[in-house]
């Protein structure tokens, strides 16, 4: 089967739930997702409220606290990134909390170390947990004898390193948020007492994962394969797609002009047959900047032709579009990027620049209009100002009275 490079893009997005009038449930966009990265800056919102925002036809972040806090449905652990992840993956995320730390780089190592050298820390965190649990990491002392260093800020942080070292583990976990400071509490008190955390075989892990990571991809290579979801933990990937293509669970694909192997999973087919059939309706949205759709950010220069990066901690007389910047999903493409802040004090959405990727259609400011709108109800701003640079081609649809 040969794909071509628009119906890879809009099998990609409309997998994610980027096309047409969005998913009509939180549950359905977690369903596919399996994970929403975590992000601490808020200058505009919190990053997996934007990419849940982006996604549904209404969305109240207090949904998510019940589904995380309330009903156990979802637990924070390490996916690609910092994450929220379904409950119901517990068992493939305890791969990791089965090895951590390995100790086969230099970095494992060095974590090996500093678990090894601290058991009276540890056990002073399990101690106080069992006794008084949930906590703050402000409620342990620092019993260390073996100091965490870093080449970055961390250096000394010996309690926050150790509980991020537990929860690796799966020891311990985020019993919930206040004010965006978790509390820690045992892994035992956290989890649904009905869940089954029986270990799987490796290959059983990495099979599930990568039919997870597939369908959210929705058209993908092998190493994209490997960059999402639980990324870089595919041992062995190479032979469980064979299996799956072999058992026709997966469907090898040549996207046009591309010579290296795609894949697209069965589950799939019924939405790439309707998709090249002419079925499909576009969207304008903005994207958070780290939204599953382009947390790969090799993957959505190669299938979008969009070379994007943070520049939170860039200069700010060296960055080239801002501090936080969203990009603009338009129908199939990504035809440019935002910089907004919101001015809580004052109610204002306000952005330090709006920019057009060359080619992108001068007709898509109406667009890009509504999505600055539905983005500023959100954020609960009352009113949207423009203080940079905005493309010709749009200015007149963008701050029109």
């Amino acid at each position: 089967m040969e794909l071509r490079t628009r119906d890879a893009r809009r099998l990609a997005i409309s997998s994610q739930h980027l096309d047409g009038p969005g998913a009509p449930g939180v549950g359905e966009v977690l369903n596919t997702l399996r994970c929403l990265q975590l992000d601490p800056i808020t200058v505009v919102a919190h990053s997996h409220h934007l990419v849940l925002r982006s996604r549904l036809r209404t969305y109240d972040p207090a949904e998510l606290d019940t589904l995380l806090w309330d009903e156990r449905r979802l637990f924070e652990y390490w996916a690609h990134a910092a994450s929220i992840v379904l409950t119901e993956d517990y068992p493939l995320h305890q791969a990791l909390m089965r090895i951590y730390p390995a100790g086969k780089s230099a970095y494992g190592r060095r974590v090996a170390e500093f678990l090894h050298g601290n058991g009276a820390l540890r056990e002073h965190i399990l101690d106080r947990l069992r006794d008084s649990g949930p906590l703050p990491a402000g409620a342990f002392e620092d019993r260390s004898t073996v100091g965490w260093v870093s080449g970055g800020w961390t250096t000394g942080h010996n309690v926050e390193r150790m509980l991020d070292v537990l929860w690796f583990r799966g020891e311990i976990m985020v019993a919930s948020r206040t004010g965006g400071k978790r509390l820690w509490d045992l892994a035992s008190r956290c989890l649904p007492a009905g869940l089954d955390r029986a270990p799987l075989a490796e290959a059983e892990i990495v099979t599930r994962s990568a039919e997870h990571a597939l369908r959210a991809l929705g058209v993908a290579r092998r190493a994209d394969i490997e960059q999402h979801f639980v990324r870089d933990r595919y041992p062995g990937l190479t032979e469980v797609l064979a299996i799956l293509v072999e058992a026709g669970r997966v469907v090898p694909v040549a996207l046009e002009k591309d010579p290296t192997p795609w894949y697209v999973h069965a589950d799939r087919l019924p939405l790439l047959a309707a998709i090249t059939a002419g079925d499909w309706t576009p969207r304008t949205t903005l994207l958070s900047p780290f939204d599953n759709l382009i947390c790969d950010r090799a993957r959505a220069q190669r299938l979008w032709d969009f070379e994007f990066r943070t520049e939170m901690y860039v200069p700010k007389a060296k960055r080239r579009y801002g501090y936080y910047v969203l990009p603009i999903l338009h129908g199939d493409r990504l035809i440019g990027r935002v910089a907004p802040r919101v001015d809580r004090r004052r109610g204002v959405l306000e952005f330090e620049g709006v920019y057009a990727e060359p080619g992108a259609p001068a007709r898509a400011g109406t667009a890009v209009r509504r999505a600055i709108a539905e983005l500023a109800r959100f954020t609960g701003a009352e009113r949207v100002e423009y203080s940079g640079p905005i493309p010709e081609p749009w200015r007149a649809a963008l701050i029109r009275n």
